[in-house]
């Protein structure tokens, strides 16, 4: 039974990005690269977050609970705001990078758009990030225990691994927004992914009630998606091609 928990939580937390990976970015070398950048930013700030919440937590009263809790609080928004400011220098890094790749190539273009790399960029936060929140949930699954012996939700590791898919998806939605206001210099679009990153990490302090976190967040998931599809040039039309396997400029066939 362990067994089993391990494999289907971690299928429903990485199956999807995984799927991402193999079909949009493995086959491209630079795409791979951007990848691996975006996860080692996303690493160090929260190294540099966790050593400022080590910092503050040893120089507090241990026993004060009302004081550690607003550490572990404080903890949290900071990490994001810290997350959000890497992103950030990340896409001033692609930035100087795209304008190399056009000094070095033939035709004066850039092999990978800014698009592209927000994206790409995207997945490697939401997946260094994926990878932090369920690694040691992952290892407890293997046992020995049982969930819930004592009371408490059985529903713990599942309730874990949707979050974790929901949190990989908004990195990669929040790229897609974040890089397209700083390219176009909407800091309105920048202060929204801030804000809602913040909401989706205070929405975890409703834990163990699960549908007070989940269900928000997916909500916010489908609209970042929506908001995210559009910026990148989408439309009900294409959409709509894509779901009825159409090629563009094809129009659908009526069966008689």
């Amino acid at each position: 039974m362990t067994l089993a928990i391990f494999f289907g939580c971690t299928f429903i937390a990485f199956g999807p990005a995984l799927s991402l990976f193999l079909f949009t970015i493995a086959r491209d070398p630079l795409r791979i690269i951007i990848l691996i950048a975006g996860a080692f930013f996303w690493l160090v700030s929260l190294l540099l977050s966790s050593l400022i919440w080590f910092i503050a937590v040893k120089a507090s009263n241990p026993r004060d609970e009302l004081l550690q809790k607003g550490l572990l609080i404080f903890g949290v928004m900071f990490s994001v705001l810290l997350q959000e400011a890497f992103r950030f220098l990340y896409y001033k890094l692609l930035r100087k990078a795209i304008e190399g790749l056009v000094a070095l190539s033939e035709d004066g273009c850039s092999p990978i758009s800014i698009q592209q790399m927000a994206y790409v960029a995207g997945v490697g936060f939401g997946l260094m990030s994926g990878t932090f929140s369920m690694i040691n949930l992952l290892a407890d699954t293997l046992g020995p225990g049982t969930v819930g012996i004592h009371g408490d939700s059985q529903l713990y590791f599942l309730t874990s691994a949707f979050m974790t898919m929901v949190l990989i998806f908004l990195h990669t939605f929040w790229g897609i927004l974040f890089f397209h206001g700083c390219e176009h210099r909407r800091w309105w679009e920048i202060t929204a992914v801030i804000v809602m990153h913040l909401t989706v990490s205070g929405l975890t302090f409703c834990n163990p009630l699960y549908m007070g976190s989940l269900v928000p967040s997916y909500l916010l998931m489908a609209t970042t998606a929506t908001w995210a599809y559009l910026l990148s040039g989408g439309s009900a039309q294409n959409l709509r091609r894509f779901l009825l396997c159409l090629q563009s400029g094809a129009s659908p066939q009526l069966e008689s």
